[in-house]
């Protein structure tokens, strides 16, 4: 009895500190990026070369003044980050971050939990975690921050079909809703062989739901002076900042599962191959952000309804086909 209750206690420390550790300095590794790529050095006073500048900021924000608008509707106000960084971190507990060990004769698994319908659980969490953004933006009492909330509704209703879509053709190639056993079967091949479009049209559409560049049109600084979270301040506006690395942080966890093997790979253990998997994607969306400049917002739309979502549904029904053919 005592270890069905201290080994899940041991592993869900372990694991959320390791995870929230990665996910802080996620943060350091895009500053630092980003200054590379425009030619500066990015942080470099706090700690070597800025390391320490994660926790500086934190402490800061935690001891700045919160600030709520007198017209802002002040309960949804204060609960949107919480709701944001809880259902972010909940993704979590499905994470499979590595293939199971024996420890002292025991059998440990390098996740919280292996629900049947993994997959389903972390789209429908990931959506109701956006929610945090829409009510932020609507609570404030800012035009501004109201029309990035509206922004963000947008944005997840269309990106969310292409996304979906994307899953099913690994769902009907994997033969399984389950984190664990979409893993388990790429052993011999990764998914991004078997299925290159779902990859792309998965890649792209979770990078417009993280609304980061070139999709970041709920906070689009030029157009809307930050967006939703313009009225927000101290440990509430980090708190939706840590939610948006969380979520890119299980994006990129979802797509080394999904479509990269997993924890599957030569001579290191499986838990280091997942994080350099999910580190490169991560460095990928760092990437993409340096590079691209943001799109116009009916661009973003039309990327979606013409382009995106039509290439997904073909590409289900082409899986269909072959699976049918070829078995």
């Amino acid at each position: 009895m005592n270890d069905l209750i201290i080994i899940p206690i041991i592993k869900l420390l372990v694991i959320f500190g390791v995870c929230m550790l990665f996910i802080t300095y996620t943060t350091w590794l895009e500053r630092k990026a980003l200054g590379h790529f425009q030619l500066r050095y990015g942080p470099m006073r706090v700690g070597y070369h800025g390391l320490l500048q994660p926790i500086a900021d934190g402490i800061k924000n935690f001891f700045k003044e919160e600030v709520v608008p007198d017209n802002a509707d002040r309960a949804v106000f204060l609960l949107a980050p919480v709701i944001s960084i809880s259902l972010a971190v909940m993704l979590l507990a499905v994470i499979p971050f590595g293939d199971s060990f024996t420890l002292f004769g025991k059998r440990i698994d390098l996740y919280l939990a292996n629900p049947s319908i993994g997959i389903l659980f972390i789209l429908g969490f990931a959506t109701i975690g956006s929610y945090g953004t829409i009510l932020g933006g609507w609570s404030s009492g800012n035009k501004y921050g109201y029309m990035g909330g509206l922004r963000a509704s947008a944005m997840i209703i269309s990106y969310e079909l292409s996304m979906a879509f994307a899953v099913v053709s690994i769902i009907m190639v994997t033969g399984s809703f389950s984190l664990v056993d979409m893993v388990a079967a790429q052993h011999h091949m990764w998914n991004i062989v078997r299925e290159p479009v779902a990859f792309l049209v998965f890649l792209i559409s979770g990078i417009a739901e993280l609304n980061r560049t070139p999709f970041d049109m709920p906070e689009a600084e030029s157009e809307l002076c930050c967006g939703y979270n313009i009225e927000y301040s101290s440990m509430k506006f980090s708190l939706f900042f840590l939610a948006e690395y969380t979520h890119l942080f299980v994006f990129a966890s979802l797509v080394t599962t999904l479509f990269l093997g997993g924890w599957h790979g030569p001579i290191l253990p499986g838990v280091v191959w997942f994080f350099v998997k999910t580190f490169i994607v991560i460095f990928l969306c760092i990437w993409i952000r340096a590079t691209i400049p943001r799109l116009r917002y009916d661009k973003v739309m039309k990327l979606e309804w013409k382009f995106l979502l039509p290439v997904a549904l073909a590409n289900v029904i082409a899986t269909g086909v072959v699976l049918t053919l070829f078995g």
